[in-house]
């Protein structure tokens, strides 16, 4: 199974620290240049937060590009956020540093917040 297979198998399981397993013991997530998750627990956490926002969540791995040990993981996730109802499909892709091990040693991760804002904003009827 490759990696990339693997990962969004792991997302797709709802288990953070399935997650967090392909992570090297230091390894670091950014998303949007945001403040680093910094180690498994970290990452099994953030992991944890995208599980409770989105129960239902569906990960499809769309393109994966290699050179060497750099790898960019292009993804869409489907699913229904939990506050407001709201179906959700958003895009994006990761950057993957990996160490000797083929674990992440830093994931760069990337996608339109605007949009995700847009999409979980509760739905506004008229009186």
């Amino acid at each position: 199974m490759s990696l990339a297979t693997a990962y969004t198998a792991a997302w797709n399981s709802g288990s953070p620290e399935a997650v967090a397993a392909f992570f090297a013991a230091d390894g670091r997530s950014v998303i949007n240049r945001g403040t680093p998750w910094v180690g498994r627990q970290a990452v099994a956490e953030m992991a944890a937060g995208f599980f409770a926002d989105v129960p239902d969540l569906v990960l499809v791995c769309d393109d994966v590009r290699t050179a060497g040990t750099h790898v960019a993981y292009f993804w869409t996730f489907t699913g229904t956020h939990a506050a407001t109802g709201n179906a959700l499909r958003v895009s994006g892709w990761e950057e993957w540093d990996l160490d000797a091990e083929r674990r992440v040693v830093l994931s760069r991760g990337w996608y339109d917040a605007e949009e995700y804002a847009r999409q979980t904003t509760p739905s506004q009827t008229a009186p």
